[in-house]
């Protein structure tokens, strides 16, 4: 028996999102044909996924206008079962492929109700109102995936099918990442894997590391992930010019060539502002941190230290203090042994509770609700 086509379709999303490639194609291609329309994909990555490469516009009104017509004309002759959609503007298309007779699930990555005025672009009325009014639609007739449960609060009304799918790590994975905790006399080094804005305390990063530098002057900090912030935003932060030869920026990094820089840090950094949905929200690279056997220095919010302090893996900090992210951070330096046992309970946390063994089932599971039969 031949097994049903799904077609996942992002407008958006970078070639090696971690969520995707290594965590949804892994789970799904044993048992559907998947295909995936995504701007420059790497087929290398996903061997047993078909590819369809999609142009690429950073502004909205351009993906709708040019990229979602694109998505109709290279996928419709597939005749998908099921459409698995994580770009809100794509939304209307999604429509003709239920008149197809095509399962949709809309995927929420993000609470934009929260968000959406802190974005520097994509941002206008008329965005905003056909946002709403089409992620509205959405809630009566596709099933939808959550990202996270606190999402819940503002999605109350949904009619069909649903599943909250954490975002976290496969062990199996990170296993090739992780090394022995490093030893006093190694390199003094830190890692930092997403996003860098000033929602993700940007400025409390580069103050607290200057601030340690009086006492560690040599240390490195690894730093993966897109700027959000201009070099000319970067060079308003007094902190960052004392700090030039300490920072090494890679940019956008695929999981796989990031996580080995990990290997030998003092800890895992996750600062976040109160903002937006973040407070509600995990941090995916905690997670990543924790399985890596790597301590953890993160907000205080309390999602967060519903993990960290209950697992005794970190530090949950204000993260506009920096005095108090440099005093972890040297706490950790000249406590080794004590770092070393916090990163080997956040492992074991991992183990037992936050893995994507248990995510892998729900999705599995959402799509035989949805799929037809």
């Amino acid at each position: 028996m031949p097994r049903q086509r799904v077609l996942h379709i992002s407008t958006i999303h970078p070639t090696y999102d971690p969520r995707i490639v290594y965590k949804y194609f892994p789970t799904l291609t044993g048992t559907y044909e998947v295909y995936c329309a995504l701007p420059r994909p790497d087929a290398e990555v996903a061997p047993a996924v078909c590819f369809i490469r999609l142009p690429y516009f950073r502004r909205v009104l351009w993906r709708f206008f040019i990229t979602g017509p694109v998505v109709l004309w290279k996928t419709l002759r597939l005749r998908p079962a099921l459409i698995h959609v994580y770009s809100s503007e794509f939304l209307p298309f999604a429509y003709v492929y239920r008149l197809l007779g095509a399962a949709v699930i809309y995927e929420v990555q993000e609470n934009l109700y929260k968000k959406i005025h802190l974005k520097k672009q994509n941002r206008g009325w008329l965005l905003q109102w056909a946002f709403r009014f089409f992620d509205r639609l959405a809630w009566r007739h596709f099933s939808v995936i959550f990202t996270e449960h606190g999402y819940l609060t503002t999605y109350t009304q949904l009619a069909r099918p649903y599943a909250v799918i954490y975002n976290y790590p496969v062990l199996p994975f990170m296993e090739t990442f992780r090394r022995p905790y490093r030893k006093p006399t190694d390199p003094i080094e830190f890692f930092y894997i997403g996003l860098l804005s000033f929602e993700r305390a940007i400025e409390t990063l580069l103050e607290g590391l200057a601030l340690l530098k009086t006492d560690y002057p040599d240390f490195k900090v690894h730093l993966f992930g897109r700027c959000m912030c201009t070099q000319t935003e970067l060079e308003s932060i007094p902190a960052y010019h004392n700090l030039r030869e300490n920072l090494i920026f890679y940019g956008y990094t695929d999981q796989a060539k990031a996580l080995a820089y990990a290997a030998k840090s003092v800890c895992g950094l996750a600062l976040l502002k109160p903002v937006g949905d973040y407070p509600e929200s995990y941090t995916t690279k905690m997670f990543e941190y924790m399985a890596l056997g790597l301590p953890v220095i993160t907000a205080n919010f309390q999602l967060y230290r519903d993990v960290v302090e209950k697992h005794q893996c970190g530090f949950c900090i204000d993260p506009t203090d920096p005095r108090v992210f440099a005093d972890r951070m040297r706490y950790l330096i000249e406590h080794p042994q004590e770092a070393a046992e916090m990163g080997r309970r956040g492992r074991r946390a991992t183990e037992l509770d936050y893995n994507w063994q248990t995510e892998g089932k729900k999705l599995l599971n959402l799509y035989r609700k949805v799929l037809p039969r």
